[in-house]
């Protein structure tokens, strides 16, 4: 008899106002994680996942339970709809196909993909070099440019939980670089951003899970179980490691450099 994975997504409530939610690996092999930020105004949903399709990843009932669960434990907060504004990491099909599932939902925002769409939703002045914040009500949300990996990424520093959520820019994975001067002056400015003491952060969570548990190992692409696989946070000082591991390359595509919690690839 085979068994049959869950297609439910993994959710899991990082404290009582943040839920980290992982589309199973049974409905898409790249199983990103995608995350969603409750204020006192509006949430924030950063991602979408890799599938268009509710039966495949139900991603509309699930923002709709969790939102259901939080406004029931926040009954203060009146305004109904109560809107959520939906962004991404970066434009990647496997962080945006979920949109479909939510353009027509009530007193939803969802911004656009391009980076002329993202620096004008957010109000960038100075992209890729200046953060800007977004306000949740009760809770700011710094929004930083990041491209290299791709042009219109960003990374968002959550100032409540002092969780930096980086995408695919930096994560227990490979680190696609199709940019490298870019990629090296967004791995550049997330460090200033972790050095400097008014901003503290904790930890960082990116998008996927490729690394196993054994040091420089990764699973290969398409893999479908991970019984082994690394853990998602990484510790803020990984960027001084993933900028060293930088300088060991010429920019040739193909080229790769292997660390215990990443693997850094010059993609096209």
């Amino acid at each position: 008899m085979t068994e049959q994975r869950s297609t439910e997504p993994e959710v899991t409530w990082l404290d009582p106002d943040t839920v980290q939610v992982r589309q199973p690996k049974a409905s898409h092999w790249e199983a990103p994680f995608l995350y969603l930020l409750f204020g006192r105004e509006r949430s924030l949903l950063i991602d979408t996942g890799a599938t268009s399709d509710e039966r495949v990843f139900p991603l509309r009932s699930t923002v709709e339970r969790l939102t259901a669960d939080w406004l029931r434990r926040n009954p203060a907060v009146f305004t109904r709809p109560y809107p959520l504004v939906v962004a991404h990491s970066h434009a990647h099909g496997d962080h945006i196909a979920g949109d479909a599932l939510l353009r027509d939902r009530p007193g939803t925002t969802l911004v656009g993909t391009s980076p002329a769409e993202v620096i004008g939703f957010f109000g960038f002045r100075s992209w890729p070099d200046e953060t800007v914040p977004f306000d949740l009500g009760r809770r700011v949300v710094d929004v930083i440019g990041g491209p290299g990996h791709e042009p219109s990424a960003v990374v968002f520093f959550d100032r409540r939980t002092g969780i930096l959520f980086t995408g695919d820019t930096v994560l227990p994975a490979h680190l696609y670089v199709r940019d490298l001067a870019q990629y090296r002056a967004t791995i550049e400015r997330l460090i200033r951003f972790r050095d400097d003491p008014t901003a503290p952060v904790r930890e960082l969570r990116g998008a996927h899970i490729e690394m196993s548990a054994s040091p420089g190992v990764a699973y290969p692409p398409g893999t479908v179980e991970q019984p082994d696989e690394a853990e998602l946070p990484l510790r803020p000082r990984i960027l001084d490691r993933v900028l060293a591991a930088l300088d060991e390359l010429t920019g040739a595509v193909g080229e790769r450099v292997v660390r215990r919690r990443f693997i850094v690839v010059i993609d096209r």
